[in-house]
């Protein structure tokens, strides 16, 4: 367990301070929350269920409270970069323990097989990159691999029906879900398993055990879904509003095909023939498999079905990498143990050779998403947070607004009131998204909101419609343009003319945004991983350039 956690520990090395901007959404609610201020993205904000991992969120918001996060410093590093991380190391110490505990039911060296997945997994740059990008697909990877660890051992020991496991598993299969939306699929893990060991002796027990782990999944599950309905009178994350989540398609299923391709076909086809050879011949080991396979499967439906994930990297299919690598561990093993002479020799080294094309492309992966990750939340808390302060500071503006997309890292530096373009923290233009009216979101933005700052880049401008829209250049002046291609409107920094007290503080904005944001966007790629200073606090102006 040690040894494996120290290579994914290694793997998570490489990527530095780099985290997400997402994950700073959650790090501002955490803040909130623990601040006694509620589901809060910022003080005086509406409450709205802007994050959709509430176990996470409320780690982080004790972590807080022990002086742990968000903070300052723990060891000369900034604890909102360090807590988190190592949050993420200690999940996956407990993910390979849980593996060890199942390998420990059927080899005599479960240390070694577990370091073997521990190796794999830290191969594996989906795995590492999401584990350690400070969102909560560490938790969300512990708490699956805990409970298809529970029910393999216990297939193994004959005790699948027992109340103590029902219920266990329906309780792990709660914490799964209140750490991501889809984790809710693994409610019916138990009742599918038991479905699979179902005897006609055992009928009405495994039923009743079945109810059993429903209710051990419906009690806190169904607890925090009435609270969500009485607070934010919703029944699902807003953050589901605004991504436009819907019912899947039959054709929703052929994205496990991406899977595939990401880990490697040949490496997936001398895998799925060593399980084969494994599940052919009957053994304890037989049952064991087909039970982890039934939330292997829960955990690529659910994968296949959510929409695809701006973010890249596979960021939905944590669990899959864990159990698909525990699986293919103890089916390798028991092949081993079962063949004599060279055979025993050549099954993992086929397994091996098979994996070196997927190794060589994991190694450009690596080297690609260390040069360019998925956007920095210290970009974001520089860009949006800092230099929009800075431009309030030189307007005179004691209270501002600012309409943006990307608010994780602004959220926590920004003092002006964040209106979220995206929607995941404002209900209001979620339900827009969701019905499709870019042109009541534009109306609403122009006539009802009337945010002092406007800021629209790349896909959003396109997407909604405001970067085009007339009304930006009759009530707003740039102080910034990434192309000024003489046209009206477009991408950039914009300010209300009504809030603009002379022509020199204008011009004073442009002349700070010329020398600062030109030179922050072209060391985007140049320092990708850095942090951001020791703190992030509402109305800092200081960015931090250090690598």
């Amino acid at each position: 367990m040690i040894g494996g956690t120290a290579l994914i520990g290694a793997h998570a090395w490489a990527y530095g301070s780099w985290m997400v901007d997402d994950s700073a959404i959650t790090f501002s609610y955490a803040r909130s929350i623990s601040e006694g201020l509620g589901p809060v993205v910022q003080p005086g904000a509406e409450p709205v269920e802007g994050f959709s991992n509430p176990t996470w969120t409320m780690l982080l918001a004790i972590g807080r409270l022990l002086g742990l996060f968000d903070r300052g410093t723990l060891f000369g590093i900034p604890d909102y970069v360090l807590f988190p991380k190592l949050l993420g190391l200690l999940f996956c110490a407990g993910i390979l323990t849980a593996c060890y505990l199942a390998v420990r039911k059927t080899t005599r060296r479960p240390w070694l097989v577990t370091l073997g997945i521990g190796a794999v997994l830290a191969a594996i740059p989906s795995f590492v990159i999401w584990c350690f990008s400070g969102l909560e697909n560490s938790l969300f990877a512990f708490a699956v691999t805990c409970l298809a660890a529970l029910l393999f051992r216990a297939v193994m020991d004959g005790r699948l029906h027992s109340a103590r496991v029902a219920l266990l598993a329906g309780v792990l299969a709660a914490v799964a879900a209140l750490t991501r939306p889809d984790g809710a699929i693994y409610a019916a893990t138990y009742a599918l398993v038991v479905l699979c060991q179902l005897r006609r002796s055992t009928l009405k027990s495994s039923v009743g055990y079945a109810a059993l782990s429903l209710v051990g999944f419906a009690v806190p599950y169904g607890s925090y879904l009435t609270w969500r309905f009485f607070e934010f009178d919703r029944l699902v994350p807003n953050t589901a509003v605004a991504k436009g989540q819907h019912f899947p398609g039959v054709s929703t299923l052929a994205r496990t095909g991406d899977l595939v391709g990401y880990a490697g076909a040949l490496a997936v086809l001398v895998l799925v023939l060593i399980v084969g050879i494994a599940l052919a011949r009957a053994s304890a080991l037989r049952a064991g498999l087909i039970t982890l396979m039934v939330p292997l499967g829960l955990g690529v439906v659910a994968y296949a079905v959510l929409e695809r994930d701006w973010m890249g990297q596979y960021r939905f299919a944590t669990p899959v990498w864990v159990l698909a690598t525990l699986i293919g561990a103890l089916a390798t093993a028991e092949v081993v143990r079962r063949t004599r002479g060279r055979v025993r020799v050549l099954v993992p080294l086929a397994l091996v050779v098979a994996m070196i094309p997927s190794l060589a492309v994991f190694a450009g992966t690596v080297r690609d998403f260390r040069a360019k990750p998925t956007i920095p939340m210290c970009y974001i808390a520089d860009r949006f947070g800092r230099v929009f302060n800075q431009y309030a500071d030189i307007l005179g503006l004691d209270q501002a607004s600012l309409l943006e997309p990307d608010l994780g890292g602004s959220s926590m530096t920004s003092r002006l009131n964040i209106v979220d373009m995206a929607g995941l923290v404002d209900a209001k233009i979620a339900d827009f998204y969701h019905d499709h009216d870019m042109a009541g979101l534009r109306d609403y933005v122009f006539n009802d909101v009337k945010p002092t700052f406007i800021h629209s880049r790349g896909p959003w401008g396109p997407g909604n419609g405001i970067a085009r829209d007339s009304r930006l250049a009759t009530d707003y002046t740039p102080i910034f343009r990434y192309v000024d291609d003489g046209s009206p409107v477009g991408d950039g920094d914009w300010v209300r003319k009504d809030a603009v007290a002379s022509l020199e503080k204008l011009q004073a904005a442009r002349s700070y945004a010329d020398a600062t944001v030109r030179d922050m966007e072209h060391r985007l790629d140049t320092w990708p991983r850095r942090h951001c200073g020791d703190t992030l606090r509402p109305g800092q102006t200081n960015i931090n350039q250090s690598s």
